[in-house]
């Protein structure tokens, strides 16, 4: 018993020891954490008018709501087909890929192709004379129409080679009172005069405009022995390119020119050179791809030899008097005109290979039974990028000369 009473009076003595060496570290905690919180309130009350002052300048500042795009339905289908370059020799998009439906000839091409157009207007013909039986809609959300008349919009129907609806938005524009900028309205004059105001072909964009280019560069009597029934599209009289150009209150070089090449590629030729006189006399000035077609459709305008060298050596003068310098398409375009021209256009072609030795766009020897010869040489461990419409052509010519 004596014993039990010794050990609590020794543990308590060592209890009391411990709390009085655990007294001081409480007391400097406790004093910690009081000046913790008192240094968070502090930085809260300090913080509480920042957070208010930046909401009052976040609630001062405009905030400005962009302005819904309208898109066209077909534009996300233009964008991917925009990725996509047409297969060259796969089968015409107007016929079915099908060997056995694909035409052999001429006749059979024109046949099928009005066969399909016709099966076009008799469905477009039902759906105008019965549309109660045309009610479903396939689109689901019902998709709106663009119907917005603006300049940008006026653009992007010029960017997309919208021919017909273009021209109704500029007309549109003009009814509003709006005034259509001088860039935008030569762009318009572009893309009519390049389509000669008709809807650029789906199936082969490119064959008619190869077409007209051969066929300018025959003379006027050798397309008449061939009896060519190409379908060119010729320049139909006071069309839309012709309408437009004439509403708009200022022209520039770049109108005149548009009109000229346009015309050129379309055949009216005459119409070509008298809108090439007015051009001179407003003091502009031409470019060099608006002097290669007026080159070109020298033989249009002329029958006898004599008349087209003088009217290309007087062209080639005015070049230089507007400081315009002629380029490889330039001195292809005499050469194609003069050998319809006999043996004087023969003398001018030698003179042409010379000028164009002399500006470094050819290095050709004048005498004329080495002329394919020292060609051949010369592309001989070259490489070569087309830079002529007709560049495909030269060894199908040269093996016939």
């Amino acid at each position: 018993m004596a014993a039990a009473v010794r050990w609590l009076r020794l543990s308590g003595r060592k209890a009391r020891a411990v709390l009085e060496q655990e007294a001081p570290v409480r007391r400097s905690g406790a004093a910690a954490v009081a000046a913790a919180e008192g240094s968070v309130r502090h930085f809260s009350e300090n913080a509480a008018p920042q957070e208010k002052s930046s909401n009052l300048e976040v609630a001062e500042e405009d905030i400005v709501i962009p302005r819904k795009k309208t898109w066209d339905k077909l534009a996300v289908l233009r964008a991917l087909a925009s990725t996509v370059k047409r297969d060259p020799t796969a089968a015409k998009y107007i016929f079915q890929d099908d060997p056995f439906l694909i035409p052999r000839s001429t006749r059979d091409f024109q046949l099928y192709t009005l066969s399909k157009a016709s099966g076009e207007n008799a469905a477009r013909y039902v759906v105008k004379r019965h549309p109660e039986y045309f009610q479903r809609d396939i689109a689901v959300p019902h998709i709106p129409l663009n119907e917005e008349v603006s300049e940008e919009a006026l653009i992007s129907q010029i960017q997309l080679r919208k021919v017909k609806a273009s021209v109704n938005m500029y007309d549109q524009l003009l009814q509003k009172g709006a005034t259509v900028s001088l860039e935008t309205s030569n762009s318009l004059l572009d893309l009519l005069c390049f389509y000669g105001d008709r809807e650029p072909s789906v199936e082969e964009p490119y064959a008619g405009e190869n077409n007209e280019s051969e066929e300018l560069q025959e003379a006027p009597e050798e397309r008449e022995q061939k009896g060519s029934s190409r379908n060119t599209s010729l320049w139909r009289e006071k069309n839309n390119a012709e309408r437009i150009f004439n509403l708009m209150p200022e022209k520039n070089a770049h109108s005149y020119c548009a009109m000229i090449r346009g015309m050129v590629k379309h055949r009216a030729c005459e119409k070509a050179f008298g809108m090439y006189t007015e051009l001179l006399n407003n003091m502009f000035n031409a470019d060099v791809y608006t002097f290669n077609a007026l080159i070109l459709a020298v033989n249009e305008v002329k029958q006898n030899a004599t008349d087209r060298l003088e009217v290309i050596e007087d062209l080639l003068r005015q070049m230089k008097q507007q400081n315009v310098q002629p380029n490889l398409l330039t001195f292809n375009s005499v050469l194609k005109v003069l050998k319809w021209c006999g043996g004087l256009g023969k003398n001018m072609a030698l003179r042409t290979l010379n000028e164009m030795k002399i500006l470094n766009i050819a290095s050709l020897p004048p005498n004329p039974p080495e002329i394919i010869y020292s060609i051949l040489d010369e592309m001989e461990g070259k490489s070569f990028y087309p830079c002529d419409p007709d560049d495909d052509k030269f060894f199908l010519t040269a093996m016939k000369t």
